[in-house]
């Protein structure tokens, strides 16, 4: 089968990051026609001026809608694109100019219906986005508790970077109405229906995530909030590992109780644990700053996490 991509891109008040997406597109070593779908999610800050300076560079399309959510918005993309292989990205991210090129090669080589690629930092990000990076895809952190598998079969979509074949979108109806944790979903309804996923690690995308503690607490939360329900709905997917954040910060707030006893060793444990956090950061990041901030973000990700893990699992998951 020849593959026809249609790049779907969902953007909420977002033209500035749109900007910069569509500007990597255009830097693509990839030879063959490819078209772009932006999906205006009801915005009041539009990207139509943006769209339409990339009109003769790219074979862009340009859709406003009323707001619905990422997910309903990547759907109607799906539904108007006319290529065979959908690539759905996050606005905030900038793609590798070599990206299009290592999926098509891949697909080619070794075909499933859906495919996702990892993140990394960009040159260009500030130093609480490289280390919020960090944490993220830290083996560390709860970065190590989404599936990173690269077996065929194995891998959980995300949903800032992967691809999914337009037979895969018709049959299983794309993204649920699930907030977050969509992606999670999706793939185990295209499980479910027979198809397979693979890790493309090579089609990575910079990923610029939030740019403040706060934004990503909120996004941490979300995540955290989403998987009681997911693991509720898919019991088979349940893993002990989930409950490590929730774990961590109920411990975290043991060991300081302890401390009014004079009991230490609890948050000694802690402190080599950080100690550790910030070694393997510098080691990575070569940044002493971001090392610093990467143990506030992983402290951070744990804190939302697991709130909103515990907070779903006991109020919203009966």
């Amino acid at each position: 089968m020849k593959l026809h991509f249609s790049i779907i891109i969902p953007v909420y008040n977002r033209p500035q990051e749109i900007d910069e997406l569509l500007d990597s597109l255009v830097k693509q070593t990839f030879t063959q026609d490819f078209e772009v779908l932006i999906i205006e999610d009801g915005s009041t800050n539009k990207s139509k001026n943006v769209f339409e300076k990339y009109q003769e560079q790219l074979n862009v399309k340009y859709f406003f809608k009323e707001n619905s959510g990422a997910g309903a918005s990547r759907n109607f993309g799906m539904q108007k694109a006319t290529g065979n292989y959908f690539i759905i990205l996050d606005s905030d991210v900038i793609v590798p100019k070599q990206y299009l090129e290592f999926v098509y090669h891949q697909l080619t080589e070794n075909y499933t219906d859906a495919f996702g690629g990892p993140d990394a930092a960009h040159h260009s990000f500030t130093a609480l986005q490289k280390a919020i990076n960090y944490s993220m895809t830290s083996f560390l952190t709860t970065g190590g508790i989404r599936g990173k598998k690269k077996g065929v079969g194995k891998f959980q979509l995300r949903s800032f970077n992967l691809g999914i074949s337009k037979k895969a979108f018709e049959v299983t109806q794309g993204f649920s109405a699930i907030k977050t944790g969509e992606d999670i979903d999706l793939t185990f309804r295209l499980w479910e229906k027979g198809f397979k996923t693979q890790l493309i690690s090579e089609a990575f995308v910079y990923h610029k995530r939030r740019s403040t503690i706060k934004q990503f607490f909120k996004q941490t939360y979300s995540f955290g909030t989403a998987r009681p329900i997911l693991n509720k709905k898919y019991p088979e997917s349940r893993k002990i590992t989930f409950w490590f954040p929730s774990l961590f910060i109920l411990g975290f707030d043991v060991s300081i109780l302890l401390l009014f006893f004079k009991v230490t060793e609890l948050i000694q444990l802690y402190l080599f644990y950080f100690i550790i956090l910030f070694l393997d950061s510098l080691f990575r990041t070569q940044k002493i700053k971001v090392a610093f901030l990467s143990i506030i973000t992983s402290f951070t990700q744990f804190l939302g996490y697991g709130l909103g893990f515990l907070e779903s699992l006991i109020f919203k998951n009966k």
